[in-house]
């Protein structure tokens, strides 16, 4: 990490500890306390409105069952009493087999049902005028029991059939007749409750609303005031901000934004300022890092630019023309001269992909002159993406590694086969030999220097300058991999992104399909 990285950061924790950009009472807790205040009137009242609702549907509910256990005894009761007595006078049944009928009820049965009913209906109401009708009908129950043992008894003694009848329309049916009113006024009063107690939930729900609407005009003025309070204080220092924003991407890097909001937007304001003042740093560590990529690209052309090379290309020349052959002389010289004019490319990244096939052309033309004895190649490249963009020297230094890694070490004659073309929407080269190889601990060693920084390597510079520079460029998912078998050979496969040269037209590359684009180049 360099000395003005390190400087920031320092900085950075200065301009912490030293208090700048603490908060007093942020945004977040602003917006906070104003919902609050808005909502807290309304969480209120609707608390209240579901406790009152909650408490009228109680009430309703028990009077609901109160009036349902009624009425079911107001029309079955009468009914049932009156047919079982006439049924036990008229000696139809007795009091013994009487259960044995399935239309029967046991008179006495069907009064012990009532009275329990009833006199738990007498426990849980409330209501006054339906508590009296209560009483009458425990009072009449009781008297309707009394008047049945009476018949009961002249049954048993032998009464006589006029006697019994007269019984039972005197007493019976006049006593089940005061039972069903008893019952009628009580079902009568709880439904009067009911509507007493809707009556009660209209009033409160009306009064719940005239608060609700007086509450909510209140809290639409107070809130109105509130926001435009709040978005004064957070647009205020946003104009400031922005005001000072704008001035630095002008390249004033001394303006300052003045904010003490005392809330998230000074904190932003504070770092802003702080990001301002040390712009400058930051600029020339990437003016740094620039120069450490156009010293990248240099070595690499002084690799190309390799003294060795150039002495033995030269002496390969001088002895050409010793040797009296002047025209092979010519030709690598004309070899030489157009494989330094692609070297420099007056001063382009990126260049063609037919431009770069010329370029590596050239350089094996001037290494099979020099090597002819032991070296082979061919270079297959689909004329379809010669007008694609590569950037500049990106094949030549794996031919170069193919070439005095893989042919001169197998010390006998070898093959180097370069071939191009598009896969999907990228463009893949395949370089390979069938020279020395590597074992597998070479090649795992290969592969991670080729995975390290070209400066770090110690080893292998060519490939991982490649690597580095295309995945630099184009992202980890383009650059090299090599797959090699000891005394097999090695195949380096190159893949980058499918992108036309913007200086010339696609189709030109196309028709030229049967002239130079075409040929297979191979020398022998």
């Amino acid at each position: 990490m360099d000395k003005g990285w390190l400087a920031m950061r320092k900085g950075w924790f200065i301009h912490k500890k030293s208090g700048k950009g603490s908060r007093g009472f942020s945004i977040k807790h602003k917006i906070l306390v104003l919902a609050a205040v808005a909502a807290l009137p309304f969480v209120v009242m609707l608390v209240y409105l579901l406790a009152s609702m909650a408490n009228y549907s109680q009430v309703y509910d028990k009077i609901v069952r109160d009036i349902t256990i009624a009425n079911n005894y107001n029309l079955n009761f009468k009914e049932e009493m009156d047919e079982s007595m006439y049924k036990l006078v008229v000696g139809y049944v007795t009091f013994d087999n009487i259960s044995e009928d399935e239309k029967l009820k046991d008179p006495y049965a069907l009064i012990n049902d009532l009275r329990s009913a009833f006199t738990e209906l007498m426990g849980v109401t409330t209501d006054s005028e339906s508590r009296v009708w209560l009483a009458s009908l425990l009072r009449n129950i009781d008297t309707l029991e009394k008047r049945v043992d009476d018949i009961v008894e002249s049954i048993n003694a032998g009464g006589t059939y006029d006697d019994n009848i007269e019984n039972l329309e005197n007493n019976i049916y006049v006593l089940t007749e005061l039972v069903q009113d008893d019952i009628q006024y009580y079902i009568y009063y709880q439904t009067q409750s009911m509507e007493e107690v809707t009556d009660e939930l209209n009033v409160q729900i009306r009064g719940f609303m005239v608060a609700c609407g007086i509450v909510l005009a209140v809290l639409i003025v107070g809130v109105t005031i509130a926001a435009l309070l709040i978005t004064s204080g957070i647009i205020r220092p946003l104009k400031e901000l922005n005001k000072a924003t704008k001035k630095v991407a002008e390249g004033d890097f001394s303006a300052r934004a003045e904010v003490t909001s005392k809330d998230e937007i000074e904190v932003l304001a504070d770092g802003f300022n702080y990001m301002a003042g040390n712009m400058q740093v930051m600029i020339s560590k990437i003016k740094e890092d620039e120069q450490k990529i156009r010293k990248t690209d240099l070595r690499l052309l002084q690799e190309q630019i390799n003294p060795h090379f150039l002495y033995n290309t030269l002496d390969t020349i001088v002895w050409q023309i010793e040797g009296n052959e002047p025209d092979q002389a010519v030709t690598m010289v004309v070899a030489l001269s157009n494989f330094f004019r692609q070297v420099l490319s007056k001063g382009k990244e990126f260049i063609s992909i037919r431009e770069e096939e010329q370029h590596i052309s050239s350089y094996l033309e001037i290494q099979e002159m020099r090597y002819h004895d032991i070296m082979e190649y061919s270079i297959q490249i689909d004329p379809a993406i010669y007008n694609y963009q590569i950037l500049k020297l990106t094949l030549q230094p794996v031919v170069e590694n193919a070439l005095y890694h893989g042919i001169k070490r197998k010390r006998s004659k070898g093959f180097i086969h370069i071939k191009g073309e598009k896969d999907g929407d990228a463009i893949r080269f395949l370089v390979g030999d069938d020279g020395a190889g590597m074992d597998t601990e070479e090649l795992e060693e290969l592969r991670r220097e080729i995975g390290r920084p070209c400066k770090e390597t110690e080893k292998g510079f060519g490939l991982a300058n490649v690597n580095e520079r295309i995945r630099m460029y184009f992202g980890e998912e383009y650059g090299l991999s090599v797959v090699s078998h000891k005394g097999r050979g090695t195949v380096v496969e190159i893949r980058i992104p499918a992108m036309l040269n913007a200086q010339e037209n696609p189709d030109r590359g196309g028709n030229r399909e049967n002239t130079e684009g075409s040929k297979i180049q191979q020398k022998a």
